[in-house]
């Protein structure tokens, strides 16, 4: 694993066009895209059809389709990834969901059954409170989704966001205690 400077050095030739600078971050941080993304699975049904592997592989191929990213740092750059991840297990969800009420076509009722668990109804309704709560205070519904889907410490987090580590900790614990209060499954 690079150290946190140089992987700010990748990501600057990333802002400049370096063509191959992208491949230079990915496997830079692909252990900590591998963490992210098991951190991930780790709430999701053994036998989900995405595994963490696949995960990553799938976020990547998302990242890398962006136009000239304005990633600031290591920690922002996972954040964004993480964001990316999370939107793929949302989306994931929603087609599970669209199976389960009859609408993907050829699935055959067995398969149907198997896709549809408990945990994407759960996903769902976090991702949702998550969407409400940043549409009432969009610095916390950031710092949920840093935190909490992300993985990001305390210090990263306020790195990211240009503030105080107080004001993290005191924010991430509101955003908690009304997710708690608006999460409906």
């Amino acid at each position: 694993m690079l150290e946190s400077g140089e992987v700010t050095r990748i990501l600057q030739e990333v802002r400049c066009g370096d063509a191959d600078a992208l491949k230079r971050l990915i496997a830079a941080v692909y252990q900590e895209l591998r963490r992210l993304a098991q951190h991930y699975m780790q709430g999701q049904r053994p036998d989900h059809s995405l595994q963490a592997t696949e995960l990553v592989h799938e976020a990547y191929l998302r990242l890398a389709g962006h136009d000239a990213p304005d990633w600031q740092n290591r920690a922002h750059f996972l954040a964004v990834a993480a964001q990316v991840m999370r939107n793929l297990l949302v989306d994931h969800a929603r087609a599970r969901q669209r199976l389960k009420r009859g609408g993907g076509g050829n699935t055959q009722l067995d398969e149907a059954l198997i896709l549809a668990g408990p945990q994407s109804e759960e996903l769902m309704a976090v991702h949702e409170a998550l969407e409400r709560l940043a549409a009432l205070d969009p610095r916390q519904g950031r710092i949920v989704e840093l935190r909490y889907f992300g993985g990001l410490s305390i210090d990263e987090v306020a790195a990211v966001l240009g503030v105080s580590d107080r004001t993290v900790k005191r924010e991430w614990q509101i955003a908690k205690a009304w997710l708690r209060s608006h999460v409906e499954v």
